[in-house]
């Protein structure tokens, strides 16, 4: 029987032969697209390096450099997703694991990107002379720093929240770590780690700018990409480069809601716990696509499936029997095991107490002048932070509800927020400036709207998530008691996306703190505006290579971050854990 495709509002109605044909046609073209790109990738990778690089401001290289930041996206994406499985997974471990791993997370999301960026970048251009391998490995790795901490964070609150009766389940039944991982802890994550993901990739849009030019002293390192190309045009005061270059970052955005996001949140759809399926559930005309491609069939029955049974097959049995073998661990085992943590603590502690002190040698050239600017400016920059945060959550929390729960909603404005969370607000932030100096306030006004900007998607895509995953057995049963209004609020809404509210205030914060330091120091044509601020002090410390000034801003912003995570954040996060999670 002929299908309807409905795009763009065009009806289009084919036979099953002459779709069936079309769609593996397309499928057939969109994988040598890929193989091109990848090898468009080695090749330029593998590009002498240059000290001094002009950026073609020419419409006709757009599409070139679209690739180009693209593919450096992909590449620290899944660089970002490995590590949050890895990450998140080992934080649970136990209750010593988590007490080391998550503050060392606190403290890694707490960074600014611009106080490693100097070392990151002359670091891996050592280690490959005369070739742009690492400055491309340099700007993954920045990249990399502004998506992995959010999946990370997200797929933690998972796995502390995986209901009781399910842990006890896989450990019942000896199944091993490898089995209850991706049986039981993955498929939990699945919506998180969506939602989360998308999140993450605009983060990496947002420092882009950022990650793809570098300067230091009378040597620029940049790599052509979409992110020069709009710094070239900020700098140039150019507004029509920039809203060329604009406008390619938003088809990029477009395309990839359209092949790749959209179609996750449609599949994610299935891993929700619940007894009663939806009625009306996530739709994607690309996934559907993909469901019926021949080419796609017979790649994952031939090759993806076979591949994937001969691996999880190996290492389920080995993960079993290690099982078995550690719980039958002697005391001698247990205490030899004890001994063996004991020494990597002691040398962890060592490091950081040698890194402390070296600190403090540093410390010694900054006046105390200085140490009050750190003061004055943590203090501005932390009331920007509470700002952008409370404003964040006056808006993120009923839109995000509505998205998540109702199907109507989520196809009218899901794709609206995807491209509004994508376009990063430092693009945009020139001919915002523009209209900002103008207004009483200044760049202060501005600077919490782009922070505000910058950290107000990590709340409303985490409400999604949350607001998706409530069971629909949980929603048809306050629609039975007719709990509707507030008391639907209390009882069930707020608890249930709780968890994932605390994952995104979290992440918030943190970007928050990140992102002033593009809020707080601001370049248009020439000219730079500043404002007082922490992140102010640490992109004028970095761009006149004041190293004490920059260490000394980069550690303070660090202690508040995590400081505020350890009092507050992480009370918040064991209360979620222990009284709001589904059982």
């Amino acid at each position: 029987m002929a299908r309807m495709y409905t795009q763009a509002g065009v009806g289009i109605t084919l036979s099953p032969q002459k779709r069936s044909v079309w769609v593996d046609a397309l499928v057939f073209l969109g994988l040598i697209l890929l193989v091109y790109l990848i090898v468009l990738m080695a090749m330029r990778w593998h590009t002498p390096i240059a000290t001094k690089f002009s950026i073609n401001l020419s419409p006709g290289m757009l599409p070139y450099y679209a690739v180009l930041s693209t593919s450096r996206m992909a590449v620290a994406y899944i660089v970002a997703l490995v590590f949050s499985l890895i990450y998140a997974r080992l934080a649970v471990r136990s209750k010593r694991i988590e007490g080391i791993l998550i503050p060392i997370l606190d403290i890694l999301q707490s960074i600014p990107i611009l106080s490693f960026m100097p070392g990151v970048v002359l670091g891996l251009s050592a280690l490959f002379p005369g070739s742009s391998i690492g400055l491309e490995l340099a700007a993954v790795l920045l990249i990399f720093t502004s998506q992995a901490w959010n999946i990370t964070f997200g797929f933690y609150q998972t796995l502390l929240t995986i209901p009781a009766e399910l842990k006890e389940v896989a450990a019942i039944s000896g199944i091993g770590f490898w089995n209850t991982f991706t049986r039981l802890e993955v498929p939990s994550g699945v919506i998180s780690i969506v939602w989360n993901s998308m999140m993450s990739w605009a983060g990496g849009w947002f420092f882009l700018m950022a990650s793809e030019q570098f300067t230091l002293g009378n040597k620029s390192f940049q790599l052509p990409g979409l992110g020069s190309y709009l710094q070239a045009a900020a700098n140039k005061g150019d507004i029509t480069d920039l809203l060329l270059g604009l406008g390619m970052l938003i088809l990029v955005i477009v395309a990839l809601d359209q092949l790749l996001w959209r179609p996750l949140v449609a599949w994610s759809d299935k891993f929700k716990i619940e007894q009663n399926e939806a009625g009306d559930k996530p739709q994607a005309w690309m996934l559907t696509l993909l469901r019926e491609s021949f080419v796609i069939q017979f790649l994952v029955q031939k090759m993806v499936r076979p591949i994937w049974v001969k691996i999880d097959t190996t290492i389920g049995k080995v993960s079993a029997s290690r099982s078995k073998v550690h719980n039958s661990f002697t005391q001698r085992e247990h205490a030899i095991a004890k001994i063996i943590w004991t020494c990597i603590s002691v040398i962890l502690i060592g490091a950081l107490l040698g890194g402390a002190f070296a600190a403090l040698d540093i410390f010694r050239f900054l006046s105390a002048s200085e140490w009050k600017m750190l003061g004055i400016g943590a203090g501005a920059t932390l009331l920007r932070t509470l700002a952008a945060l409370l404003i964040s959550l006056l808006w993120t929390v009923p839109v995000g509800v509505a998205i998540g729960l109702h199907p109507v909603w989520s196809k009218k404005l899901l794709p609206i927020v995807q491209l509004a969370a994508s376009i990063p607000a430092t693009a945009l932030f020139p001919a915002l400036l523009l209209i900002f100096l103008m207004l009483p306030g200044g760049l202060d006004i501005a600077a919490v709207i782009l922070m505000l900007l910058g950290t107000q998607w990590y709340l409303l895509f985490n409400i999604i998530a949350g607001a998706m995953a409530i069971p629909n057995d949980l929603k048809e049963a306050s629609e039975i008691y007719h709990i509707t209004g507030f008391r639907q609020w209390k009882i069930l809404i707020l608890p249930a996306i709780f968890p994932y509210l605390v994952t995104g205030m979290i992440t918030a914060t943190g970007g928050a703190w990140n992102a002033s330091i593009v809020a707080e120091y601001a370049s248009f044509a020439g000219k730079v505006h500043q404002t007082v601020g922490l992140g102010d002090i640490i992109a004028s410390a970095a761009n006149q290579s004041n190293f004490p000034l920059l260490l000394a801003g980069t550690v303070t912003m660090a202690l508040v971050v995590f400081s505020i995570n350890r009092l507050f954040w992480q009370r918040i996060y064991h209360l979620a854990e222990n009284r709001f999670h589904f059982e």
